[in-house]
């Protein structure tokens, strides 16, 4: 590959090959899994079986727009409108087989992870039912304390080797486990350099704007194991770096005027709405949430330690440790103002912003505003909502500015 090319223009490359590949594996009879979004990927890398995963697929759908033909087959079936929608988009997918977007394979196996959330859990046991196929679970229990328990690594590690056993039967051959700790260097490694990447935006001006980053997210779950992830997101650093080096901000047109922190996944069918109503105000998203959901970091070799680290996401942690992060995240990246998205699929999260932005505000100050949307579904979204909170927080940001120059 030329080593000149852009990472964006290498991370389109690197996904449409992502998808052709698993269908012509499939076409030759090989296995493919389906499996959630921060799985361990490391076990199916290391036995080379393909894998692709839903949500990645549905956000797509929804970037492209074709949702809701997904979205009304699944509720005309008696999927609630109350379910998930990259679920409703996948099980509707299941049975239509087509899109605009990337089409993926039937799956030989779903590896399931409730790490992300439960919803999971049902939904691929719906894939696995349809298609007649087995399903693995990994669960992670949520985090009362403040850290990872050893009970819960012990739990979660057990079914690991489960799925290691499961995965064998599916390849045809036992686990290499010296091929696994090389994924696992491997894994290591990008999520490294991802951390450096995302990190840069806490620069003054951000070398980029935040939506790019959300272009990434594909690539840092597909891709996380495979050493092509390592040159596409050392290569972005390497990018991101330079135009820190010259002092080269995130719009050609104008300034960064206000910083914000976004809370939530993005609204993929909106999101060139999203983008250029706050680029119109000066504002810049220089950080989210989701970086850190794939900064998944452990001992090389050591199953409790990646137990820990896929039992330790950010979804299954306390209210105080998600606060301490949302801290270290407003601060870090010298934040104005936050923007959470009130994902109507996305409960779990949700249901944490009020108290979250509530502390939040009354530790630093820090001002907010919330807006109702879906990940993929565009009928919860109204754009006119969404520019009155926006110029809200405007409003409020550059108050507190204000305060701070006159020293009120």
């Amino acid at each position: 590959m030329d080593k000149k090319i852009s990472s964006k223009k290498m991370l389109k490359e690197m996904m449409a090959e992502h998808y052709s590949d698993a269908l012509k594996r499939k076409a030759e009879g090989k296995p493919v899994v389906w499996a959630t979004s921060i799985i361990p990927q490391e076990l199916m890398e290391a036995l080379d079986i393909a894998v692709v995963y839903p949500e990645n697929h549905a956000a797509a759908i929804g970037a492209r727009k074709d949702a809701p033909v997904f979205i009304n087959h699944a509720e005309a079936n008696g999927y609630s409108v109350d379910i998930c929608s990259y679920a409703r988009v996948n099980m509707a997918y299941a049975d239509i087989l087509e899109s605009e977007a990337e089409n993926i394979p039937i799956p030989d196996m779903i590896l399931s992870g409730s790490n992300i959330c439960c919803t999971a859990i049902k939904w691929y046991e719906n894939i696995a039912k349809k298609f007649n196929i087995p399903m693995v679970l990994i669960d992670s229990p949520f985090n009362m304390s403040y850290d990872v328990s050893a009970e819960s690594v012990k739990y979660i590690r057990k079914q690991i080797e489960n799925a290691i056993t499961q995965l064998e039967k599916l390849a045809g051959r036992k686990m290499d486990y010296d091929r696994l700790k090389e994924v696992m260097k491997v894994s290591n490694e990008n999520a490294i350099w991802w951390k450096k990447a995302t990190d840069l935006l806490a620069n003054k001006p951000s070398p980029t704007n935040g939506f790019d980053m959300f272009n990434y997210m594909a690539p840092i779950v597909c891709l996380r194991g495979n050493e092509k992830g390592t040159r596409l997101f050392k290569t972005w650093y390497e990018e991101l770096q330079a135009n820190v080096d010259n002092g080269v901000g995130p719009w050609q047109d104008q300034e960064e005027k206000y910083r914000v922190l976004w809370d939530g996944i993005a609204c993929w069918p909106y999101l060139k709405d999203t983008y250029v109503k706050l680029k119109s105000n000066g504002i810049n998203v220089v950080t989210s949430t989701y970086p850190e959901s794939w900064t998944l970091l452990y001992e090389v070799g050591d199953l409790d330690s990646m137990a820990r680290a896929y039992g330790g996401l950010y979804v299954l942690r306390s209210i105080d440790y998600i606060t301490d992060r949302l801290s270290a995240l407003a601060t870090g990246f010298k934040v104005d103002g936050i923007v959470f998205h009130s994902n109507r699929s996305c409960k779990g999260m949700d249901f944490k912003q009020f108290e979250i932005a509530r502390r939040l505000e009354s530790k630093f100050g820090v001002k907010y505003v919330f807006f109702d949307g879906d990940q993929t579904d565009p009928s919860t979204f109204s754009l006119a909502q969404y520019e009155t909170r926006i110029q809200a927080l405007v409003e409020m940001m550059e108050g507190n500015r204000q305060r701070e120059v006159h020293g009120i």
